[in-house]
Formats: structure tokens, C-alpha cells, sequence
């Protein structure tokens, strides 16, 4: 198998890095303490995004590092999922490049639902946008009152109305909510109850604005309201939207999301991987530098064993990442869901524990906002639940395992 990244990729890789690296890390220390001061508190309505990021953002565009993850030569760069993985995992460094490339979540996700099942008015008016970078998006899936790991619980309706969609629900963990160029929100509701569990569900587009869409609230992931994405709470209230709106049909739901599911998946854990040598660097250079009972900490307790266990664990996430990356460019999300499953387990867990590791070398400076492992490590955790906790992931590949023995048994017999 050739493990070497194709020269377009490598292109691109080259000039991610020099952007980064002479931008972006500048940047950091002051971005996180200045957003603080930007956006002290909770309300999001006062909320305000980084002069410097619309700034980058400009610079990035120009310099043809914009929509990267989409694999389209005119709208986006041509690039395959396994092509922008490597990619992916430079921009998860720091936790607010992605935006300046125009490649964060959930907006991501959203640009693919619409430039795959959209029609054109909706690509129009939305996904054009959204490329441009001029909006942001929300994704309204997970809910308060049920256990959302079971996707076909969800309550919220979507009713047909003459020539309208009516929706009442409640959503939360709603990404970008908070974010103040936040316009639409890609909402999957419960519409088709009489059909199979996985056929009742469709997804509509939403604008923020519409009458009778309440923002509750933004939520504190680990006491960090992550502004100004903000990660929310809406009611929706007869909310009525024109059918123009519905995504693809009635029912479709979970047609969609398995397809918006499998390369965000992708995106994620690269961008995880990345954070995780961010991290692994750091506890190498802080074992270093600091001493303790006149020797380098990296020498004390086990802490040189660690590093070792962080550099093997790195490297078996991003094999198994690439190759599920492979494999869906090679045969498609459907046939590639035992390794898409198997990386949101593996990648977050390892993510979490290298990070700890990482903090601990740091002692109490790795748990304060003069570092990023903090949020390093709410992020790991939060990913262990998002887009599916590891139980469901887990679960699937039981599943797979059992249908593939059975299939073997069958074929012996």
C-alpha cells in the first residue's frame, strides 16, 4: 500500500503549514485572552467575532486555502477525503483555524448536505453563501428530552401545510448558534411516523430569524461557552417555513445524514489528531525545559515511557483515519462504516489521553487559559459524544462484525 500523499496534497500541505505557521501560531497566546475580553459573558447576542479572524480569513481565500474539504474543482479545491485529511489535521492545531479557512464545523457538514442533495434555489440562496463564507450555519439534531444516541427518537415534528412546513421542537448542542453571522439552521425532525424507523425523518432548512425560533441559551461545554460559535439551545414554536425548503423529500433524513455523517467523521478525528501532536509537542518541550530534583521532568515518573505511548498511539489513529478515508472515496460511506465507527472511538480516546498526559507535565499552568490543553482536552471530550457517543459507535461495529461471521459461517456451510 503506498502511504505517500498525493502531490496535490502535498502542495496544499506545504502551503497550510507556511499559512500556520506564520499567521496563526503568532496569534494564538492573544486570540483566546481577546476573545475573553471580546465576548465576556453568556449572552451571545452581544457576541462579536476576532477583527484578526476576518482578516485571516481574506488572506486565506486569496491564497486559494478556502473550502478545502469539498471535492469539487470549481466550488472547492478538488480535493478527496483522503487528500484533505492531512489537511484537516493542520487546521486542528488551533482550535479556531478551521474558520479561517472557511472548513469548521458544522458548517462543513451543512455545505455538503446542500451541494449533494440541495436543489438549486436552495444552493442559491444558501450554499453560496455559505462559501463565500459570508454566513454561518447550525445543525438541529440532538434534543433535551430524549436520549439523543438514538437518533429515531427525536420528537420534534415537521408537518406539511398546505404549501408550507410547520415545525415545533426543541433542539440543543445546536454548534454555532451563537455565532452572530449565524443565519439558517438545517433542521431534521420526526415527519413520517407511519414509515420504518429509519424512514420517518426528514431535514428542512430553517432561517435563524423566522418567527417563532427562540435561542434559549448557549451552553458551557466544561465551563467555556466557546464563543463566538456558542453550542445552543432553540424552541421552535409553529414555526412555518415554505416546503421549498425540505431537503431532498419527506422520510429522508437519515438518507442524508449518513452521507453528511461519514466525511464529517473524517474532519473530526483529523482535526482531533492534529490537536493531539500539538499536545504531544508541548509535553516534549516542557519535559525539557523544566526540572524538578535536578533533572528534566521527561525524565522523572514514567514521563518519558508516556511520550513514547502518545507517539504510537498518534500514529495507529492516523493510520486507521487515512484508511477509512481511503475507503470512502474508494467505495463509498455505506461500505465504510465499520472503520468510520471504528475512528470516533479510537481517535477521541486517544486524543483525551494524550492531552491529559500533556497536562499533567504541565502541572496547574496545563489546566489555566495560558495554555490551549484545556480546551484540548474539553474538546476530546465533548467529541466522544458528539456525532455519536462511543457506545453507538462501538455498537455498529458489533453489529457489522456478527453480519460479516455469519456470512463467512453461511458461505463454509
Amino acid at each position: 500500500m503506498n502511504f505517500e500523499h498525493s502531490a496535490k496534497a502535498q502542495d496544499f500541505i506545504a502551503r497550510m503549514e507556511s499559512f500556520v505557521e506564520t499567521h496563526i501560531a503568532p496569534i494564538e497566546t492573544d486570540m483566546y485572552h481577546e476573545l475573553d475580553e471580546i465576548n465576556p459573558t453568556g449572552d451571545w447576542r452581544e457576541w462579536k467575532v476576532h477583527p484578526k479572524i476576518q482578516k485571516l480569513k481574506a488572506q486565506a481565500h486569496s491564497e486559494g486555502l478556502w473550502n478545502m474539504f469539498l471535492p469539487d474543482a470549481e466550488l472547492g479545491q478538488g480535493l478527496s477525503c483522503l487528500e484533505y485529511a492531512p489537511i484537516a489535521e493542520i487546521t486542528g492545531r488551533y482550535l479556531f483555524a478551521p474558520e479561517i479557512f472557511n472548513c469548521n464545523a458544522p458548517d462543513t457538514g451543512n455545505m455538503e448536505v446542500l451541494y449533494h442533495f440541495g436543489d438549486e434555489q436552495q444552493k442559491e440562496t444558501w450554499l453560496q453563501p455559505l462559501l463565500r463564507g459570508e454566513i454561518r450555519s447550525v445543525f438541529g439534531m440532538t434534543e433535551p428530552d430524549v436520549a439523543s444516541s438514538d437518533a429515531t427518537n427525536m420528537q420534534a415534528k415537521i408537518e406539511e401545510d398546505g404549501d408550507e412546513l410547520v415545525i415545533n421542537g426543541k433542539k440543543w448542542w445546536s454548534t454555532g448558534l451563537g455565532h452572530p453571522n449565524a443565519k439558517l439552521c438545517i433542521f431534521m425532525g420526526l415527519s413520517n411516523p407511519e414509515n420504518d424507523r429509519h424512514n420517518q425523518h426528514c431535514m428542512v432548512i430553517v432561517p435563524l430569524d423566522s418567527e417563532g425560533l427562540e435561542v434559549k441559551r448557549m451552553l458551557t461545554a466544561y465551563g467555556d461557552y466557546d464563543a463566538p460559535f456558542g453550542h445552543g439551545e432553540m424552541h421552535l414554536n409553529n414555526v412555518r417555513v415554505p416546503k421549498s425548503n425540505l431537503i431532498m423529500g419527506m422520510g429522508k433524513g437519515f438518507a442524508i445524514a449518513q452521507g453528511r455523517l461519514g466525511p464529517g467523521r473524517i474532519h473530526h478525528c483529523m482535526r482531533a489528531i492534529g490537536a493531539a501532536e500539538r499536545a504531544l509537542e508541548m509535553a516534549i518541550d516542557r519535559g525539557l525545559k523544566r526540572e524538578a530534583f535536578g533533572q528534566p521532568i521527561i525524565k522523572i515518573g514514567g514521563n518519558g515511557e508516556r511520550i513514547a505511548e502518545a507517539r504510537m498511539a498518534i500514529d495507529q489513529a492516523r493510520l486507521l483515519t487515512l484508511n477509512a478515508a481511503w475507503k470512502i472515496d474508494a467505495v463509498g460511506v455505506k461500505n465504510a462504516m465499520t472503520e468510520i465507527s471504528a475512528i470516533k472511538v479510537v481517535v477521541p480516546r486517544m486524543m483525551e489521553n494524550v492531552v491529559d498526559m500533556a497536562i499533567q507535565i504541565h502541572g496547574g499552568g496545563g489546566m489555566s487559559g495560558d495554555f490551549p490543553l484545556a480546551r484540548f482536552a474539553a474538546g476530546a471530550r465533548a467529541l466522544r459524544i458528539a456525532d455519536g457517543p462511543d457506545e453507538v459507535h462501538m455498537g455498529m461495529v458489533t453489529r457489522l462484525e456478527m453480519k460479516k461471521f455469519m456470512q463467512r459461517t453461511s458461505a463454509l456451510s
